[in-house]
């Protein structure tokens, strides 16, 4: 993820998902709870909780996100 991006704030129904940072620092924001992950620390978010992936540094960050079931068509806006 670029610097200073992040992605819309949404929840899954049915997925449960598990993030991993491999290089960089993301802010996972979930259910108003603000989490910074570091290389090598990952945070798992449950079904129905709202949540963002967020950088906020000045350098790229990588990570993975691993969900399980497959969140094709299970993506919810949050407000």
């Amino acid at each position: 993820m670029p610097p200073d991006r992040q992605e819309v704030r949404h929840y899954h129904q049915q997925s449960r998902q598990f993030f991993f940072v491999l290089q960089g620092s993301l802010t996972l924001e979930v259910e108003g709870a603000t989490h910074e992950l570091r290389r090598h620390e990952g945070y798992e978010v449950a079904p129905l909780q709202a949540h963002q992936a967020l950088n906020r540094s000045d350098a790229f960050v990588e990570f993975l996100v691993i969900s399980q079931p497959r969140t094709q068509g299970d993506r919810i806006l949050a407000p």
